[in-house]
């Protein structure tokens, strides 16, 4: 398997950049391969190891989801990914190991259906329920951002954790819709509803409605309110 050819393998690398999403074990049993022929170990974290719910603005010192173990098979995705970034520390210490802890992952081949959904539904053209407000503000990051601001890390040198998203309102609901009707020349009617008929008709945020949480609910706070001034100090770029 991977592990056993990395084994035999006796090469050296600048960095790693481990995207791992599943029990944390493989994490564990690849940066303790890698320890000492690998300058830095970088890993795809998530904002997800946050105690739920964060407040608004909340850190890289917010705290984290209890129960986590670097030596699980798997539990839930919150606590694989810590447990993967405990692995990963645990074997090339905080100094080498780099957490990008990224919220909302939109761009090409992109394939949890967040960005596709919207894309499909408005390609299909006619009334489109437009959840609001208009300026809602929104936290992603385009995939080649986030992928960018990884290689930079690495030659920064950067260690510790990072909220890895654009500031919060670098982009709005109506923004991303306008955009998505834009790109697909659908002339599609974007209708603007209130969140209160939304929620009102049993439509679930987030899931049903992809990207979409009602203003100054728990869920905007912990999806689309992080601070990520120390990503954007760190060299942070959002197109």
């Amino acid at each position: 398997d991977g592990l056993a050819a990395l084994a035999a393998d006796d090469g050296e690398w600048d960095a790693v950049v481990d995207t791992w999403s599943a029990g944390p074990r493989p994490v564990r049993d690849a940066a303790r391969l890698l320890r000492g022929r690998a300058g830095r170990y970088v890993y795809v974290s998530t904002c997800s190891v946050y105690a739920w719910a964060p407040p608004a603005g909340y850190t890289e010192a917010a705290p984290l989801v209890e129960g986590a173990d670097p030596d699980a098979d798997g539990t839930d995705y919150a606590r694989d990914k810590l447990g993967a970034e405990l692995a990963v520390t645990g074997a090339f210490g905080a100094g080498d190991s780099v957490l990008v802890r990224s919220g909302l992952i939109l761009g090409p081949y992109e394939n949890i259906g967040r960005l596709p959904w919207w894309l499909g539904r408005i390609a299909r053209g006619g009334p489109v329920l437009a959840p609001g407000p208009r300026d809602l503000p929104l936290q992603y990051v385009d995939v080649r951002d986030l992928a960018a601001w990884i290689l930079g890390s690495v030659e920064r040198e950067l260690s510790g954790p990072y909220n890895l998203m654009s500031p919060q309102g670098h982009a709005t609901m109506g923004e991303l819709l306008d955009a998505c009707a834009a790109v697909t020349g659908s002339g599609a009617e974007l209708r603007w509803t209130d969140p209160e008929t939304v929620l009102g008709a049993g439509i679930e945020p987030w899931t049903q409605l992809p990207v979409w949480t009602p203003p100054g609910s728990v869920e905007h706070d912990a999806l689309h309110a992080a601070d990520v001034s120390r990503a954007v100090a760190a060299g942070l770029r959002c197109r």
